[in-house]
């Protein structure tokens, strides 16, 4: 798939099965998160690759803060499901970095390229993936769970494995309804 092919057909797949990308196929996924745009060079971000039964721990570690939290038994009872959707999550967090020329606000974009960044090269190598986010990316226990500060975020949660079915065609929206030009005529 060329590179304008896969920017152009972008869409999250919510059915994951396994294989996850292993070996050469995940180092390159990490490879493509290092090299998005980074102001200063700063690196701020931070990666977290779970499987097996890291999954599991997330899903416990997802209940601990629905029963903090106060949520319905019904999310109480899902949260622990929630992981295992896929082989494989990587959590993509900011990693700020104190600098004079580059903003919060920067570093967290560059944490967003990671994320976009490597589910386009999992899809690149034939695997699929689903950029996650809710409540759980808020959460100051879910952060403390994995070792992230408070100061920082939860950009997402990268689902990624091999899609488990075929999606249908998705529409492609007018850009006019996006785009114009500066200043306007």
């Amino acid at each position: 798939m060329d590179a304008l092919t896969l920017l152009l057909t972008r869409r999250s797949q919510p059915r994951l099965t396994a294989p996850a990308p292993q070996g050469e196929a995940l180092e390159n996924i990490k490879q493509a998160a290092l090299r998005t745009p980074d102001h200063a060079s700063l690196c701020p971000w931070q990666f977290l690759v779970i499987e097996g039964k890291g999954l599991d721990q997330l899903g416990s570690l997802f209940e601990q803060s629905a029963i903090d939290n106060d949520k319905s038994d019904r999310e109480i009872q899902r949260a622990p499901q929630l992981p295992v959707r896929a082989p494989m999550i990587i959590v993509v967090a900011t990693q700020y970095k104190e600098h004079e020329k580059v903003p919060m606000v920067e570093q967290l974009g560059s944490a967003a390229c990671a994320t976009m960044a490597m589910q386009m090269a999992a899809v690149a190598q034939g695997y699929q993936g689903i950029w996650r986010t809710g409540a759980y990316a808020h959460c100051s226990i879910v952060k403390a769970g994995l070792g992230i500060s408070e100061d920082d975020e939860i950009v997402g949660f990268l689902y990624l494995g091999t899609p488990a079915q075929n999606l249908p065609e998705k529409n492609t929206p007018d850009s006019s309804e996006f785009f114009r030009s500066w200043p306007a005529s």
